[in-house]
């Protein structure tokens, strides 16, 4: 099948099914006028792929993952070197929650801060559009 098909039976657009291919997450033969071909496969293989996405993994780590997916959703085998990536990037988001986090409760701080001065700040606002009013003498 053209991308064309591809596209419409998995509901991914063409632009991003050329990038899953440039990342070697599918693949394609060129027919002799330059036109991917895809196989069967490819539909569970790009469904695969979606759902992979959306556990939050990158196309690197879907790359090596791919090999042990069974099934669109997809199944996992759980062999020891797809458990320590999986452990990796569980880490690596759960690192990013921590920072996230970190972040929030320092926004949230400077907002407690500012709340308590009440309402005299300087440069004065007026409160309609965030630039500061002139101070009159």
């Amino acid at each position: 099948m053209r991308i064309g098909e591809l596209s419409r039976r998995t509901g991914v657009n063409a632009h991003q099914l050329r990038y899953y291919e440039a990342q070697g997450l599918l693949e394609a033969d060129r027919r002799a006028n330059g036109y991917r071909e895809y196989d069967e496969n490819a539909v569970l293989r790009v469904k695969q792929i979606r759902h992979l996405l959306g556990a939050g993994l990158s196309s690197e780590d879907i790359a090596y993952l791919l090999p042990c997916a069974i099934g669109e959703v997809p199944e996992l085998l759980g062999c020891p070197e797809l458990l320590a990536a999986m452990r990796s990037r569980l880490q690596r988001l759960n690192d990013q929650m921590d920072r996230l986090a970190q972040s929030r409760d320092a926004l949230a701080d400077y907002i407690d801060a500012a709340e308590r001065t009440g309402r005299e700040t300087y440069p004065p606002f007026d409160g309609t559009d965030l630039e500061p009013v002139p101070v009159s003498a």
